[in-house]
């Protein structure tokens, strides 16, 4: 019988080149995997970190700069920075229109709406759009002059440079929290511990509050860390951290998304049930004022428990005033349709923010209007980009008894639309700041009634 010693060698052999083989024309993805199962760490991203400045300001809702200047205005965001690390006030910087609470102690401050959610406190935003597409592992805020004003940074998973425009647009807190006062105004570099998020992202949104500062915040510009590829989250998930665990995820959990906030909207079938316990014996009235402490998802939920209760989320008297702000990222055509049968009886509507994007139509926001317009006192459009001409004339036809009317920052609307406006016998309010009404135009004939 031959020898089999030469035989194993050289299926050693052959066994070993084709190790060296498969480890030379492996892909990144494959090392990727594999690193992943052998590591215990939190995040494995293992391809190139893209570091990136903001190529564009796409939209923003205030600056303390004119329309026809680079002075103060939010564009000094885009590109690398002027000032940084310099501290103190400079023209070159990006500067929102006001700080502090001054505003809000003034004679004309308007009251605020009820039902907004606590962590919500939003005064302000810019949305910044970089060249690559990433999936973010930092974000680094460069404030040359008193700052700490940022409370929530947000990402897109539509990209503004695309040819073809997603059916649907999804926003996701990167990081979120409470404005907190900074000692000293000195220049510093802002970076918070961000979320992954399971989608690349080259729109980054900062929002802003104001309240707490003795001065003008000062933003310089915004740096975009992140990879083309997903970071590979650990095998090793027993240890979770809480400070991962944010109220945006637990609405998410309990449908608050935008689809299932429309689906609560519309429930209508609930299970019958012979005696609804101790509210039975409560006056109407009484649960009314209970449930008028309540978010709109709030409301949403507890609707869906039984139908007294039901009865009492759906009552129009609980949308006599109604602000969809807080919720921007999840209103479209849709919401507005669920909420037309509650909302014939309101006489405040504040629609700021929302509707970009497509999420809110030219019909769909007439369609609202037909229906809940007649009572309608008080209308907060602010940066209401889908609203044009058309939106105009319905508001003119369908708000008779309107008196306060905001498109401050709603610079889509052709300036010839802003007639329409002098129309509206009763006004008393009308805020036009960003706007492209042209002066001398019969708008401000209203001044003289």
């Amino acid at each position: 019988m031959p020898p089999v010693f030469p035989m194993l060698t050289v299926l050693s052999m052959f066994y070993y080149m084709c190790l060296r083989r498969r480890a030379r024309t492996a892909t990144r993805g494959e090392m990727n995997s594999r690193r992943a199962i052998e590591s215990n760490t939190r995040a494995l991203p293992i391809n190139v970190e893209i570091v990136q400045y903001a190529k564009e300001v796409l939209d923003f809702s205030s600056h303390y700069g004119s329309e026809n200047s680079m002075s103060y205005t939010m564009w000094n965001l885009a590109g690398i920075p002027n000032v940084y690390p310099s501290s103190g006030d400079f023209t070159q910087t990006a500067v929102f229109r006001t700080y502090g609470t001054w505003w809000d102690r003034c004679p004309s401050a308007r009251l605020p709406f009820k039902r907004t959610p606590s962590t919500f406190c939003s005064q302000d935003y810019v949305e910044l759009a970089f060249e690559e597409p990433v999936y973010p592992t930092a974000v680094h805020i460069l404030e040359t002059y008193h700052p700490g004003a940022i409370v929530r940074i947000l990402a897109c998973s539509a990209n503004p440079y695309s040819q073809n425009p997603p059916a649907e647009v999804r926003w996701e807190i990167l990081w979120s929290e409470a404005p907190v006062r900074v000692d000293g105004p000195q220049a510093r570099q802002f970076t918070p511990c961000i979320k992954q998020i399971n989608f690349p992202t080259n729109l980054i949104r900062l929002e802003v509050n104001s309240s707490l500062l003795d001065y003008y915040t000062e933003l310089d510009a915004v740096v975009l860390h992140g990879v083309k590829e997903r970071p590979v989250l650990s095998l090793k998930t027993s240890m979770i951290d809480m400070n991962d665990i944010d109220e945006d995820e637990d609405e998410e959990k309990y449908g608050c998304g935008m689809d299932t906030l429309n689906k609560q909207f519309s429930i209508v079938t609930l299970r019958e049930w012979p005696t609804n316990g101790y509210f039975d014996k409560l006056p109407y009235e009484l649960i009314q004022l209970i449930l008028s402490h309540l978010t709109v998802p709030d409301l949403c939920r507890l609707a869906q428990t039984c139908k007294l209760l039901y009865q009492h989320c759906c009552d129009p008297l609980q949308y006599i005033h109604l602000s969809l702000q807080p919720y921007w990222a999840r209103i479209n055509d849709t919401s507005l349709e669920y909420l037309q049968s509650r909302c014939t009886l309101i006489q405040w509507l504040n629609l700021s923010w929302t509707g970009n994007r497509g999420a809110i139509s030219v019909s769909g926001f007439s369609r609202f209007l037909k229906v809940c317009g007649s009572e309608l006192v008080r209308l907060e459009l602010s940066c209401g980009h889908f609203l044009n001409e058309t939106c105009l004339e319905v508001i003119t036809e369908m708000c008779p008894n309107l008196q306060e009317l905001n498109l401050s920052s709603c610079d889509k609307i052709p300036p010839q639309a802003f007639n329409h406006i002098a129309k509206v016998g009763g006004l008393k309010r009308l805020i036009l700041y960003r706007t492209k009404v042209e002066v001398g135009k019969s708008i401000f004939n209203l001044c003289n009634k």
